[in-house]
Formats: structure tokens, sequence, C-alpha cells
């Protein structure tokens, strides 16, 4: 896939960005050389290579070290809704804004 400088325009102007012409050109050169990496890394064949968690992984045993799952401050949930306008079972309530 390869972007033209017209394709540069009109993503700026969506993004609501005013590029000089030689900025334009070097925004072309970055996104097309992006898009050149994409193919070749989508060239290369994976069959068979199993994903690694972590890139170490692929030179030796590695353990995520993982913490533990506990609460470390105290409960503040009705402090905290003091200020609320409404609350409900300890939710705070909020005015529907999708139909």
């Amino acid at each position: 896939m390869s972007l033209t400088s017209t394709d540069i325009a009109r993503i700026a102007s969506l993004a609501r960005l005013e590029l000089a012409p030689d900025e334009s050109e070097r925004m072309l050169g970055q996104i097309n050389g992006f898009f050149e990496l994409v193919e070749r890394m989508r060239a290369v064949d994976t069959t068979g290579v199993e994903p690694l968690a972590h890139p170490v992984a692929a030179f030796e045993d590695v353990t995520l070290r993982l913490a533990e799952d506990v609460a470390s401050e105290p409960n503040r949930r009705e402090l905290n809704q003091r200020s609320a306008p409404a609350v409900e079972n300890g939710l705070f309530l909020v005015p529907k804004v999708i139909e």
C-alpha cells in the first residue's frame, strides 16, 4: 500500500492540520516508509512459530513476577461518595447519555 500527496492532504484536512508542501512531502515519505516496513513484516513466514510472552523468553526461561492481588489502601468509598450528587448501593448514579 502506498499513499499519494492527495491522500496526505486529505488526512491532514481530516486531522485539521495545515501542512506546508515540504512537510507534506516529508510526511508522505515517513508514512509510506512505515507501510513498507509493515509489508516486509507481513511477508515473513511465521508458520509454526510460537508467540512469546516476553522477548527474552527466546533465549532463557522467564518467569513473570506478578504482585499479590491485595488491597493496599483503606476503603474510603463512603468518604469519596459524599460529594457525589447521587449514590445508590455504593455506586455513583449518572444521567443516561446514550439511548
